[in-house]
């Protein structure tokens, strides 16, 4: 099967990478880290604006109801850009959890989902235990036994990625019930969306990594022309390349409602979470002592990866997943 993007689909993809280029993300990154929520609340209304934080939510709460294709070509931009935030969670998974729940409020803040004025974190253990990025989500969820409950912050955990932070979360007394075979959607929607960013980042990774070789020069010559780095970036472009038929074939099995849509989510997340880390280190290795310093935006990239690894289930959690289906 040959996946090809329409042309509203190419052009939507250009939208993100224009705007997300003019926003100078490694900034919104570095000010989160250091605590400063501002700068990427700012970019998430202009994520908005585009209609990225709306993919998931229905017309009737001003959403576009876009399907899982769509989803994937966002996410997989948005971690091109080492967006930083709860993307998966507000963008992919709590406008599905809240459209599958009963809260007095649910319309009002699928409202302000859309309109990037609220920002939505949330646990579903065990594909995601703890909460991503509470400091900046206004509005936290608890999904455990079938019932979604709001919560607060029970302890904070700081993530390998600096920008990034993690929570346990404590329920409160709100609560809805979830409905039949919904968590199955909500696991399956955040592994999707987490597989896309990481697509998104590794390909970042290879690209970056590629125009340093291109620059870099040692022994009179550009890097890039020595055989071993070449085989080495080679090889992180051929994992790239095998991942992305299985993330699409994973996206359009999930929208067509399929009875394989879990093996083919479990094996593209198993797909791209190895080819975004062997992308990491690679260029790690590719760019030597600089790629270890925070002043290299790499560092950006590779944080990212290392802590999407483990997020919306590990790759053995995976792997058992599609040994079990076959």
């Amino acid at each position: 099967m040959r996946f090809v993007l329409d042309n509203s689909r190419l052009d939507f993809a250009a939208s993100l990478d224009s705007m997300l280029a003019a926003a100078d993300v490694p900034r919104v990154s570095r000010a989160l880290a250091a605590g400063d929520t501002g700068p990427v609340r700012r970019l998430f209304r202009s994520l908005a604006a585009l209609g990225v934080t709306g993919l998931a939510i229905d017309a009737d709460h001003d959403g576009v109801g876009a399907d899982p294709v769509d989803m994937v070509v966002a996410m997989e931009r948005l971690g091109r850009w080492a967006v930083p935030g709860p993307l998966v969670e507000s963008i992919a998974v709590v406008p599905v959890l809240l459209t599958h729940t009963t809260f007095d409020r649910r319309d009002s803040w699928l409202t302000a989902l859309e309109s990037g004025e609220l920002i939505a974190s949330s646990a579903l253990p065990p594909s995601m235990p703890r909460a991503a990025d509470p400091g900046v989500a206004d509005l936290l969820f608890l999904v455990e036994n079938g019932n979604v409950r709001t919560a607060v912050v029970d302890a904070a955990v700081q993530s390998v990625d600096p920008s990034r932070t993690l929570a346990h979360l404590r329920a409160s007394d709100t609560v809805s019930a979830l409905a039949d075979g919904a968590e199955v959607v909500l696991s399956l929607n955040g592994s999707l969306a987490c597989a896309a960013q990481l697509a998104g980042a590794g390909r970042a990774l290879l690209d970056t990594t590629v125009e340093y070789a291109k620059s870099r020069r040692q022994f009179g010559r550009s890097i890039g022309t020595f055989q071993a780095v070449q085989h080495a970036l080679a090889d992180v472009a051929i994992e790239m390349e095998m991942a992305r038929p299985l993330l699409m074939g994973a996206a359009l099995s999930v929208g067509s409602g399929s009875v394989d849509a879990r093996r083919d989510v479990s094996a593209a997340k198993v797909a791209c979470t190895d080819a975004a880390y062997r992308a990491s280190r690679t260029a790690l290795q590719v760019h030597g002592a600089i790629g270890y310093t925070r002043e290299c935006d790499l560092s950006l990239w590779i944080g990212m990866v290392h802590a999407l690894r483990s997020a919306w289930g590990t790759p053995s959690a995976h792997r058992r997943i599609v040994l079990e289906s076959l």
